[in-house]
């Protein structure tokens, strides 16, 4: 949510900033015509309401004066005004729900480093690490692989709930458990991260505070009471501190947690639908941080650093991307991609988004911190990103770890969590 104060003084900025983002921008002229008419509303009511206190406050003084005929006309006026303030406040009400829901429109805006550009094709490459694994021989994908090995079960999968659900099985789950077990700790131990276990269904106010609500419904899984499956254990962490005060010393605040993760994926139909790149349900841990607005862009080229922190632990080749102004979705004021390299579809998968939201969403779930013990409290900047997934992660891992004996070797930082220097 942004500040109402910015869009009613400085709209150009705004309209600028959803612009850069392709984004249309007559949300703003919507706004100021609806906040006109608020705040039109609510100066009427003022006035009503303080005409009327005047008028009750003269009725004493008509009556001690022995003016009953003007008090009992005094009273009648109150009574209208009284009655008027009333149905203004009715009014105020209605018209001030609606400018929320268009204020819960509203985009974040990019930071001014934000490349400019109209999609993905125009995403910077910020940095590489590692060299691509090379082979002489014809390196697999990773579904045959683990389908060689057992590991997963697309079928049954289909079978047991629809497509694009997986069963991981023997080795397989093992492997996959020791991936996000590898990650927990990894994240926590030395990345200092407080470990979170949270709840994989959240309310509607949790995903609202997160911004995922009201735009992103149809990508959610949705319960008969109205609880929703999680896309990402950011919605539940961010909201651990929705509408508390938070005291200055507290921050930097930093949570990593291992959550499943269910997603529609209603905008993605049709792509990369073999195999583990695309999936509705999958593991994930997640970082997520509130830190001091003076801290926040050194916090998130700090966060980045720590998802890539896995890759390198583990020997695999990536790259880190900006997303330019054209690609990085309404929620964030800039965002880093890291993309590992898979050799087995012989492309970049991403693997971890690190966003920078301001207080984009802690004006939403209303999340503050006071600078000083009696200072007037202040919204938090807050920053989160996968470290990392782990069906993009696994996939990485047998495609760029296999030998031309058909074994995939094992990282050897994985080794005493998966239990084997090798699968196959």
């Amino acid at each position: 949510m942004l500040d109402r104060e910015l869009i009613r003084k400085n709209p150009d900025l705004v309209r600028s900033g959803m612009k850069r983002k392709r984004l249309d921008s007559a949300l703003v002229d919507q706004f100021l015509q609806v906040d006109a008419e608020f705040r039109r509303i609510a100066t009427e009511t003022g006035n009503a309401q303080a005409d009327a206190n005047r008028i009750a406050k003269s009725i004493g003084q008509l009556m001690g004066q022995g003016k009953r005929d003007e008090a009992e006309d005094a009273k009648k006026n109150a009574a209208e005004l009284k009655a008027k303030v009333a149905e203004l406040e009715v009014a105020e009400r209605e018209i001030e729900a609606k400018l929320k829901h268009i204020e819960l429109e509203f985009p974040n805006l990019p930071h001014d480093s934000v490349p400019d550009g109209d999609d993905e094709t125009q995403n910077p490459v910020i940095r590489e690490w590692g060299e691509k694994p090379s082979f002489d021989f014809e390196p697999q994908a990773h579904w045959d692989i683990a389908e060689k090995y057992q590991m997963i079960d697309l079928a049954r999968g289909a079978k047991i709930t629809g497509s694009g659900w997986v069963v991981y099985r023997g080795i397989g789950a093992r492997f996959q458990r020791a991936l996000f077990n590898y990650m927990v700790d990894f994240q926590t131990l030395r990345n200092g991260y407080e470990e979170i276990y949270p709840p994989f269904v959240v309310n509607r106010d949790s995903l609202i505070g997160t911004g995922n609500l009201p735009k992103f419904e149809d990508d959610l899984y949705k319960t008969q009471d109205d609880f929703f499956l999680i896309p990402t254990a950011e919605v539940p962490v961010t909201n651990l501190y929705r509408e508390e005060i938070l005291d200055a010393a507290q921050l930097p605040i930093r949570h990593a947690a291992f959550s499943g993760c269910f997603r529609r994926e209603a905008g993605a139909a049709g792509k990369d639908t073999r195999g583990l790149l695309r999936i509705h349900q999958f593991d994930k841990v997640e970082m997520v941080s509130f830190v001091h607005p003076d801290e926040s862009y050194s916090a998130l080229e700090a966060m980045v650093r720590d998802a890539e922190s896995i890759l390198q632990s583990l020997g695999l080749h990536y790259r880190v991307i900006e997303l330019c102004s054209g690609d990085m979705g309404p929620k964030a004021t800039k965002i880093y991609d890291v993309e590992v390299w898979a050799p087995g579809v012989g492309k970049y998968l991403e693997i971890s988004s690190v966003g920078h939201f301001g207080d984009y969403q802690s004006r939403r779930a209303q999340i503050r911190f006071r600078p000083e013990p009696t200072a007037k409290p202040e919204f938090v900047h807050i920053l989160n990103g996968s470290g990392l997934a782990v069906p993009r992660l696994f996939a990485a891992i047998l495609e760029a770890c296999q030998q031309s004996d058909g074994t995939v070797v094992v990282p050897e930082a994985l080794r005493t969590y998966f239990g084997a220097d090798k699968i196959g």
